[in-house]
């Protein structure tokens, strides 16, 4: 199967501060390839493609997935380094470096927790009156009584700049990130950034952590450091999903005979198509909802029908979601340096469906299976989540925009620490050794 890399062409438009690269695979003008595809007739990965396909299907992406950017909103990029490993930079040579110094901060905070106020009150302030940054706040943060009604935070609070979620577009104003809470605020700002995402600074201030690097008591001069460009950088990729819906429109039907008099086959007519796209950075998860019925979908990789999961659903993960709900459902733990997309089956119909890890350039579809009695529901980062019906289908890929998260020391000494600190891993007490006889 012939394999060609898509190459990233960098487009700079005249007064647009967007300096990032364009990839095909990330744009809305890009090629699915066959996303039409039906129900393949062979199980086998080498096999042909369904009949009545008019051209062959070759691999439009590298087995690594697509070249990630390597430029972080405005201002921020990745430090060139000529130590590449098959194409994937050394993730010990990842730095952090500015085109520009940082001016504009994001600032995000979990909502209604009472112990990150003080936290955000001394980071706004030392970002404002000591660095003399733009501050960008959610609308729904300040509108928290305890910061509302504190006069002595007023001066420092009319200084911030506002947004509203699925309102304002902040993403060509923001030059880096900064996280108060748990690994639910890196997330949530993964799902403010739909394309180039700036780098990201994450404080453990949650209950888990696994994804917050860094301490609070010394956050001065830390930020400092970030501000500097002095950190180390990983780059955790994220999947670009596409879910297509058959859009039906529902008729008022009488006695079977619809207002003008014909009778009607179906409650439900087809009128179009409605098509959504999604930025995911832990996984995409694919169940049945609240039907006790087995969820019955089939999943295509580059076209070819390999599976047919029958269970409670199926989660595909990035390697930075392989250590949430697919570790709990049982599957292996990756570096989020590795390219690869993990399927993890929830609780099969089969003793033998184990989960399995596919590179990370492949297309992956899941698709309602006909005789499935039942519809699916599906959710992106346990967010929008939505019913699958039959017709409808679910396009997953690697994103060619990963979100840069800035490492506390590294990117592998940061994520051995998370497991055995968060997960326990492989914490247990020491076995003693023999005595020695005199």
């Amino acid at each position: 199967m012939e394999m060609n890399r898509e190459k990233l062409c960098s487009s700079k438009a005249d007064g647009s501060s967007d300096s990032g690269y364009h990839c095909s695979t990330c744009h809305d003008d890009e090629e699915w390839s066959n996303t039409s595809r039906g129900r393949a007739k062979s199980r086998s990965l080498s096999a042909s493609p369904a009949l009545g396909s008019t051209k062959e299907f070759r691999r439009t992406r590298s087995l690594h997935g697509p070249c990630p950017v390597t430029t972080f909103g405005p201002k921020a990029c990745m430090l060139q380094n000529p130590k590449t490993i098959m194409h994937i930079q050394d993730p010990a040579s990842q730095r952090l470096t500015w085109n520009k110094p940082p001016k504009s901060v994001l600032v995000i905070k979990k909502i209604r927790d009472a112990s990150l106020l003080q936290p955000f009150k001394e980071l706004c302030v030392y970002l404002t009156e000591e660095n003399n940054m733009i501050v960008y706040v959610e609308k729904k943060v300040l509108e928290d009584p305890a910061i509302a009604n504190d006069d002595n935070f007023g001066p420092v609070k009319k200084k911030f700049c506002t947004f509203r979620e699925d309102y304002d577009d902040i993403s060509n104003q923001i030059d880096f990130i900064i996280c108060l809470g748990g690994d639910g605020t890196l997330l949530y700002a993964s799902s403010l950034f739909q394309g180039s995402v700036p780098p990201v600074m994450a404080f453990h201030l949650g209950s888990l952590g696994f994804l917050t690097p860094f301490n609070f008591e010394n956050f001065q001069s830390q930020v400092t450091q970030v501000i500097e460009g002095n950190a180390a950088l990983v780059l955790r990729s994220r999947l670009k999903v596409k879910v297509v819906k058959e859009h039906r429109e529902k008729m008022t039907v009488q006695n079977g005979i619809e207002e003008n008099g014909v009778v009607s086959a179906s409650l439900e007519k087809e009128v179009g198509k409605q098509i959504m796209q999604y930025q995911v950075l832990n996984e995409v998860v694919v169940d049945r909802g609240p039907s006790s019925y087995l969820s019955n979908v089939d999943v295509f990789l580059d076209g070819h029908l390999i599976t047919t999961v029958q269970g409670d659903g199926v989660i595909v993960s990035t390697p930075t979601g392989s250590t949430a709900y697919a570790a709990a459902a049982g599957a292996s733990m990756i570096h989020p340096n590795v390219p690869a997309i993990m399927i993890t089956p929830i609780c099969p119909h089969s003793l033998s469906f184990r989960p399995i890890v596919v590179p990370a350039g492949v297309e992956l579809k899941i698709m309602l299976s006909p005789d499935a009695r039942n519809t699916a529901w599906v959710s992106f980062d346990g967010r929008k989540r939505q019913e699958i019906c039959h017709g409808d289908s679910i396009s997953i890929t690697t994103s060619c925009y990963p979100l840069p998260s800035i490492c506390f020391r590294d990117p592998v000494s940061d994520w051995f620490e998370s497991l055995a600190e968060c997960l326990h891993w492989n914490v247990r007490k020491k076995q003693n050794n023999f005595a020695v006889e005199e």
